[in-house]
């Protein structure tokens, strides 16, 4: 299988090369990444300005693979490796990640992550993001290994191309990993915004202490509390449907 990496933790995180460690030696696996961290970029392109591009020796000299550093933001990384390196060579697979805590709930709209998987989708690749929660008792490492086990059955059971969004928790319940489909929840921060005054000037600085107020037993956030590993089907249609035949029946 032929799979593409991303990231919004930069080319040199210790999420992406878990994956390439743990995928290389099965399957053709290409990088193309930020050069520097990228969090919270969401699905932003770099528009009218230049990017760098260079090779992630690195990576290549350890495992032989393909791997890319561009100068831009998740979704660049992804597109333009797309569309203009590519060619005739699509990926099978486009994963993002494994990303530096968890994307969950709401915090999926800001992700860089997500957005870089998102990209993926978008080209009618299959696409997922992964995420690690801070505090994790995996390590990458674990976490890599625990997906590469699984890929084949996730590839096996999808009959069109899909967009998952997943995170693996504090604690496997039960010591074992077990992946649960559920819904997203809701998720805001507390005093999300710390002022500060310097030199008759100001600055605000976003922090804020987590705020769940949708964490029912159906969500992400449920399950990766109970020790199960999220796996939650993600859409790019914003249309709301409701709204719409409400709309159409007037």
């Amino acid at each position: 299988m032929r799979i593409l990496l991303s990231n919004d933790d930069g080319v040199e995180a210790q999420g992406i090369e878990a994956l390439v460690k743990a995928l290389h030696k099965e399957h053709e696996v290409i990088v193309s990444a930020p050069m520097q961290q990228q969090s919270g970029m969401a699905h932003a392109l770099t528009v009218g300005r230049p990017m760098e591009v260079a090779r992630c020796e690195r990576l290549e000299r350890a495992y032989g693979v393909e791997a890319w550093s561009v100068g831009g933001t998740p979704t660049d990384s992804v597109k333009l490796y797309l569309e203009a390196v590519a060619g005739d060579r699509q990926p099978d697979l486009v994963l993002s990640g494994i990303n530096h805590g968890a994307n969950l709930a709401t915090d999926i709209l800001y992700s860089g992550t997500v957005g870089a998987a998102m990209e993926g989708y978008l080209h009618d690749s299959n696409s997922m993001a992964l995420s690690l929660d801070i505090n994790s008792q995996l390590s990458y490492d674990e976490a890599a290994a625990l997906f590469a086990a699984d890929l084949s059955r996730f590839m096996q059971e999808e009959k069109q191309p899909f967009f998952f969004n997943i995170n693996f928790p504090q604690f496997l319940k039960d010591g074992q990993p077990q992946y649960v489909f559920g819904r997203q929840g809701k998720r805001d921060y507390i005093n999300a915004f710390q002022k500060e005054e310097r030199d008759g000037r100001t600055f605000y600085t976003m922090a804020g202490e987590v705020y769940d107020s949708d964490k029912g037993s159906a969500t992400d956030i449920y399950a990766i509390e109970a020790g199960y590993i999220s796996v939650t089907p993600l859409i790019t249609d914003l249309t709301d449907y409701v709204e719409l035949e409400e709309r159409l029946r007037k």
